[in-house]
């Protein structure tokens, strides 16, 4: 049985920079004077909230995949595609938050990621079904 140590430490490192995230946000209300539940009335919070959340938009696209491709792959390979998004999140957010037209860089590192671990643990597991049947 596989440990799947490294996809777990994976794992919550991009919950941690999600968490980092957030409180980015709280940092942009406080240093704009806006509080919650505003949502709205300053570009440098409203970007960092878009980071947070297309953050959270995107999780699901990667974890999912991300375990998956560690069941039907290899944990260690995994882990590196993932520490690959998570530094496209980070990039994105960086970028987003200065400036919205820097944001691309970043998420074309997380968006090639997720389809690597995506297509990569589809196409495995149909290949497994075809070969075993079940």
């Amino acid at each position: 049985m596989q440990s799947h140590a490294y996809v777990a430490i994976v794992t919550l490192l991009a919950l941690l920079v999600y968490f980092w995230m957030g409180l980015q946000v709280g940092r942009a209300r406080a240093k704009c004077g806006i509080a919650a539940p505003a949502m709205t009335g300053d570009p440098v919070l409203e970007r960092t909230i878009r980071a947070h959340y297309n953050t959270l938009e995107w999780l699901p696209l990667f974890l999912v995949p991300l375990w998956l491709f560690a069941i039907y792959w290899n944990d260690l390979w995994a882990a590196a595609i993932g520490l690959v998004w998570i530094a496209g999140r980070i990039v994105y957010q960086l970028g987003y938050v200065a400036d919205p037209k820097k944001r691309e860089a970043g998420f074309l590192i997380q968006a090639l990621a997720v389809a690597v671990l995506l297509f990569g643990s589809l196409g495995r597991a149909v290949y497994v079904l075809a070969v075993t049947g079940a």
